[in-house]
């Protein structure tokens, strides 16, 4: 009988010992699309680049293909963009780097720049690692064909968009004035 008990913590001495292995994978071992998958989720990307999310009712199908939902504020109104690898209305254009590059400087591949309420300045102080997990996982993604609506300048309405009203001064210190009306 002691002998059969001794075994049995023997076998599960072994056991914890493989499962404790398996938990301390260095990250590099972590599949990089899963990883960057779960980056996607607990950064927000899919809350703003998923259709009907903020309506809480994300389309799965169409994970990350934009939204026609804007953002109006001083800078005018910006919509989230299609980050599926379609290559007339995504990110099919870029490579896995390139995307990294873009978050890291907040400016596309044409030079121009995220605007607000993309938070890429939280987002250029991920790890190269993440970072890299986050362009293999939108690289992995299905490509949508979806062009999401231009950006607006500040005097045009949107058909439909979140408004941040104008900062308060204490928030607004340091920025220029928004463009009188009427001009563009």
């Amino acid at each position: 009988m002691a002998a059969m008990g001794a075994g049995a913590l023997c076998a599960l001495a072994i056991s914890c010992a493989t499962q404790k292995a398996e938990e301390a994978k260095p990250a590099s071992a972590v599949d990089p699309v899963a990883r960057g998958k779960y980056l996607s989720i607990v950064s927000g990307c899919i809350d703003c680049h998923t259709p009907g999310s903020l309506y809480g009712a994300p389309d799965s199908t169409r994970r990350l293909s934009g939204s026609e939902l804007g953002w109006q504020g001083p800078w005018g109104t910006t919509y989230p963009r299609n980050l599926t690898p379609d290559m007339e209305t995504g990110l099919g254009k870029y490579t896995a780097d390139q995307i990294v590059q873009a978050i890291r400087t907040g400016k596309r591949l044409d030079g121009s720049p995220m605007l607000p309420p993309m938070p890429w300045p939280m987002y250029s102080q991920m790890t190269d690692e993440d970072l890299q997990a986050l362009a293999a996982y939108i690289k992995s993604l299905p490509a949508v064909s979806h062009k999401v609506p231009d950006r607006l300048p500040p005097t045009a309405k949107p058909p439909a968009a979140l408004t941040f009203p104008p900062p308060p001064a204490w928030d607004g210190k340091n920025l220029p004035p928004p463009p009188a009306q009427g001009s563009k």
